[in-house]
């Protein structure tokens, strides 16, 4: 039983198995079925959408066909349209044409007409004018030629009379305006730089705290003063002026270094002559330190900038020249400024106009030790530390040594003697005194064995210093008088001048 069941079961399965295969089959088929049904639905479906699509699309190119027609028609028939018009205007235009062409030729024929009238009209009054100017020849005794000559004589002399005449007048007004621009350039320039008056004296008072200082300082037997007056180059001049002393010497810079150590002497209290030659050489360095900042204060002053040092140094020295009295530093800044107004009034090259100014007299600071006017030193010394060669040019030409070469030239001459010209400017006998005692001193100079040589008292004097291991006592004597003699031969000067020769001998060593 239990095999029977157990087959049972077995058959019942695969029975079971069997039908649900065959269940399966069926039902894949007839979903198959239902799909290859749907599918066949929705290709129909698409294709009528298609069909449908297409119908459309054909309405629309049709629509557009018909509408780009109809634009073409009714392109055409506007063009249509212009051309006629464009046709009947041309046609109007040639009518008008034909119209001119035909009033042309009328005026050409009545042209030829009046040329023929004219030609005839022509040749009889050439006719004419051969018999008239055949009786003016035989009445007038000259041929054409002849008559021609002297009529163009006469027109020529009349015409270069009235030229000359126009030529004078137009001189004249070019003159009168140019005197009268040039006028109110200078009172503008003179306006506009407005500098002070130096006066120029040729002696220094030192204050004394008290009249006791006056021994000191001349010393015993005269010791000190000479000393001082020895190293220094002056004269001191101590007199009955209370509680003060006067230092004379017509160069500046040696009086103002004697001023100087004269009154450091007196603040010091210690006045003997080994002291007396420190304290100079200390001034010395103190002037020179002035001339200096003088040089840089002048460029500062007057817009130069970037000049070497050594024409700073150059430059600062004019604060202690002086020409006709009138100190050179003080010109050369006024000559720099009264040149940079009249370049600016003219549209000229103003900073080479001060740079010209500034430097045209730097020579004047080197003439009394370089052979030449101050004029070419000038412009050699400034060549050689790289100014341009423009302004060298300015002031090489200034006093017309050279030939000026740009208008800057010509204004900074004429700044120059504006300077030199204005009321108060210069005195010629100050100018004429230096000279005198510059000749003095160099008289004394040129013996030989002088070592040194000193104008004094405005020239009364001339003090001599030899060097003692060339001239004995008895060759001292005898160059005072040579010295006397060459300047009564050589030089006109008031009064008498005495000649002083010094000859001292120094001991000198050291302790160690």
């Amino acid at each position: 039983m239990g095999d029977i069941s157990l087959v049972l079961t077995i058959v019942f399965v695969a029975a079971g198995i069997v039908l649900g295969v065959i269940l399966g089959f069926a039902v894949r088929h007839m979903m198959a079925a239902q799909r290859m049904t749907a599918e066949k639905t929705t290709i129909e479906q698409m294709k009528a959408a298609a069909e449908a699509h297409a119908r459309q699309i054909e309405v629309q190119a049709k629509d557009s066909a018909l509408k780009v027609r109809d634009g073409a028609e009714e392109e055409n028939r506007r063009r249509r349209a212009d051309l006629a018009n464009e046709e009947e205007r041309l046609n109007r235009r040639r009518t008008e044409v034909d119209r001119r062409m035909e009033r042309q030729e009328q005026r050409e024929q009545m042209l030829n007409k009046r040329q023929s009238a004219l030609d005839r009209r022509t040749g009889e009054l050439e006719k004419v004018h051969a018999e008239r100017q055949a009786e003016l020849q035989k009445v007038a005794g000259m041929t054409v030629e002849e008559a021609r000559g002297v009529l163009l004589a006469d027109v020529e002399k009349e015409s270069r009379a009235d030229m000359a005449r126009t030529i004078r007048q137009i001189e004249d007004e070019a003159r009168q305006e140019g005197e009268r621009r040039a006028r109110e350039l200078v009172a503008d320039a003179i306006q506009r730089v407005a500098s002070d008056h130096v006066a120029e004296v040729a002696v220094s008072v030192v204050p004394l705290p008290s009249e006791e200082m006056k021994g000191r300082i001349i010393g015993r037997n005269g010791r000190n003063i000479r000393a001082f007056e020895q190293a220094a180059g002056v004269d001191v001049i101590v007199d009955d002026t209370p509680e003060a002393v006067t230092i004379s010497s017509f160069d500046p810079v040696r009086r103002e270094v004697a001023r100087r150590s004269l009154a450091k002497l007196i603040l010091d209290g210690r006045i003997h002559p080994a002291h007396i030659e420190k304290v100079l050489e200390d001034s010395r360095k103190e002037v020179d330190k002035v001339i200096l900042e003088e040089g840089e204060r002048a460029s500062f002053e007057t817009g130069v900038p970037g000049l070497h040092p050594e024409i700073l140094k150059k430059l600062g020295t004019l604060k202690f020249r002086t020409s006709y009295g009138q100190e050179q530093l003080s010109h050369a800044i006024e000559t720099a400024l009264l040149a940079g107004v009249i370049a600016a009034e003219l549209g000229a090259d103003v900073a080479a106009a001060k740079a010209g100014g500034l430097l045209h007299d730097l020579g004047k600071a080197m003439d009394h030790d370089v052979e030449g006017t101050h004029a070419a030193i000038g412009a050699d010394f400034v060549k050689r530390h790289g100014v341009p060669e423009k302004i060298v040019n300015i002031i090489a030409a200034h006093h017309h040594e050279s030939e000026q070469e740009s208008v800057e030239a010509v204004i900074v001459e004429a700044a120059d003697a504006i300077s030199g010209a204005r009321p108060g400017a210069r005195r010629e006998n100050l100018e004429q005194y230096v000279k005198r005692i510059r000749t003095l001193e160099e008289i004394a100079l040129s013996f030989e064995g002088v070592e040194e040589a000193y104008a004094l008292q405005a020239g009364r004097e001339v003090r001599i210093i030899v060097r003692p291991e060339n001239l004995d006592d008895l060759a001292s004597v005898r160059l005072a008088r040579d010295v006397a003699r060459k300047v009564e031969e050589g030089l006109q000067y008031p009064g008498q001048i005495k000649v002083t020769v010094i000859r001292e001998t120094r001991a000198v060593d050291y302790a160690k």
